[in-house]
């Protein structure tokens, strides 16, 4: 068995045990048993493993000794044993992650305070506002512990300004339809206020060294946005602002329904498509200037750092981020990275970290199954698209079509696999989701090309950097009228009130039909 083989069902228990106590809470006495069972497992595998393979030495020393060509000892089941083992150890350890979250939640000092009158609380600006329309919200962390804020418009506050509040602390609210607070609860947030009395007590920041490289890149992120509201009108500045920056709060809501009708809600979500396409940008950018290769690739691992800050830091972009670091580590050794293993292993980093992702973030749920959704249907969905178009048009596709037909084959295979998730958490299915994002995944790419480097052009130069979004502008044009022409009623269907019992059948129908299709069509997919 491979190590990389190894770290993924590691992987994967360690994941397995964060499901598991977080849909059925697992008593102390079970999770003792499974934790003696894998010890038992793991030190018997290590003492048997050792006599066996000394018995199999002894037995063919003499063949060994004669310089024949023996028997050859026995395969030993010490591996195996010994990673079941420690497999167990790992969804126990899954299991304690969970219980050790739920801990720390329900011993917070301030939650204990929601809904106990008016407190006065002092605390720092730990990430930049939200800046809406008419309000901003501002996340506040005292006392170990982190508010968010809601409040008016004006004054402006900024990153790291030490303010004083005064007003309720409340529990984020919860409905049938949807749970505000284990949506906030995945970030650490347990209590929220509204509209309080703020002052500010101190604006000289006390800086660590990420504090203060997190301003700096926040200036300019600023800088970026100004850029972009001058060279581009309302609403392609708020879209662009959504893509380059993953500011999704400036786009309105009747353009957000437009996305979602469409399918193309991903466009402004930071993912990996963004990280790649930027990476690749700044790699072919630095290698222009002469820099060697690995120079190169040092230089795009410290731009995505940057740019996962630039963006806020969501949970998408840090997915994001690992994808974009492992890829192009993977291009540095020459190896291909994209398998179910890495996807794995960058869910499990970041359970490690937050075990709530999984049931809490619907965008986590959504960007692991979109990727291996790629993995293991594309493949079969392109190969059966060119067998019928050969079979009833007796046309071969050549190489250079391979791109434009992947570009409906990724659609597919990803709406596949994320439609369970889509239809229980908003209740809607786009028909028409592989039409537009066929009509627009070709210009994507030169949109986050023009658009980003408009946007940082512009800080220094601002003509030119009017010039350069000349371009965007045109492509930006198109990609709205495409969301304007398909955004209609009969572009998709709503599901209310879907239960999770279908959405298990679902699940389980495509991934045992994805298997089944790859044991007969193809062979290690894994």
């Amino acid at each position: 068995m491979t190590s990389s083989k190894i770290l993924f069902f590691l992987s994967l228990s360690f994941a397995g045990g964060i499901f598991l106590e977080s849909l059925v809470k697992i008593p102390q006495i079970f999770i003792w048993g499974f934790f003696v069972f894998g010890v038992f497992l793991t030190l018997a595998s290590q003492i048997f493993g050792a006599r066996q393979q000394a018995f199999f030495r002894l037995l063919v020393a003499p063949f060994v000794s004669a310089g024949t060509s023996g028997p050859r000892p026995a395969k030993s089941l010490l591996p195996r044993a010994l990673v079941f083992g420690f497999c167990v150890l790992f969804l126990v350890l899954g299991v304690l992650r969970v219980q050790i979250s739920e801990f720390n939640i329900a011993n917070d000092k301030l939650s204990r305070l929601n809904g106990q009158g008016e407190i006065n609380l002092t605390g720092i600006i730990s990430a930049e506002p939200d800046v809406r329309d008419g309000s901003q919200k501002i996340k506040v962390q005292a006392e170990k512990s982190i508010i968010l804020v809601t409040t008016s418009r004006y004054p402006e506050y900024k990153y790291l300004d030490e303010v004083k509040l005064t007003g309720k602390l409340e529990t984020p609210m919860e409905t049938e339809e949807f749970s505000y607070k284990n949506y906030l609860m995945k970030d650490h947030i347990y209590s929220v206020m509204g509209f309080p009395k703020i002052e500010i007590v101190s604006q000289k920041h006390k800086y660590s060294i990420f504090s203060y490289t997190h301003e700096k890149i926040l200036f300019i992120k600023q800088k970026m946005r100004q850029s972009i509201q001058s060279n581009f009108l309302a609403p392609q500045s708020f879209i662009l602002r959504g893509i380059i920056l993953g500011d999704k709060s400036a786009v309105g809501q009747d353009i957000k329904d437009k996305f979602r009708i469409t399918g193309l809600s991903h466009i402004i979500a930071v993912s990996g498509m963004h990280v790649a396409i930027l990476s690749s940008i700044i790699m072919s950018f630095l290698l222009f200037l002469g820099f060697w290769r690995k120079q190169a690739f040092y230089g795009s691992l410290v731009f995505i750092f940057v740019y996962v800050v630039l963006v806020g830091l969501p949970p998408s972009a840090v997915r994001a981020g690992i994808m974009g670091a492992i890829y192009l580590a993977g291009q540095a050794l020459g190896r291909q990275t994209m398998s179910s293993r890495i996807i794995v292993l960058a869910g499990a980093l970041m359970l490690l970290f937050n075990p709530l992702l999984l049931f809490y973030d619907v965008g986590f749920q959504l960007s692991f199954l979109a990727v291996l959704g790629l993995i293991y249907l594309e493949p079969l969905v392109r190969s059966f698209v060119k067998f019928l178009i050969n079979r009833m048009f007796k046309i071969n596709l050549s190489e250079k079509y391979e791109n434009a037909l992947m570009m409906f084959t990724v659609t597919i295979s990803a709406q596949i696999f994320t439609l369970p998730i889509i239809i229980y958490n908003f209740g809607t299915v786009s028909f028409i989701s592989p039409v537009t994002n066929a009509l627009v995944a070709p210009i994507i790419y030169y949109i986050i090309l023009f658009g980003f480097l408009s946007s940082v052009v512009g800080i220094i130069w601002g003509l030119f950097g009017w010039l350069i979004a000349l371009p965007c502008y045109f492509l930006m044009t198109y990609f709205l009228g495409v969301i304007d022409i398909f955004s209609k009623p009969w572009a998709y269907k709503v599901i209310p009130d879907v239960s999770w019992v279908w959405i298990f059948i679902m699940c389980a129908t495509i991934f045992c039909g994805v298997w089944f299709l790859n044991r007969k069509y193809a062979k290690d997919f894994i």
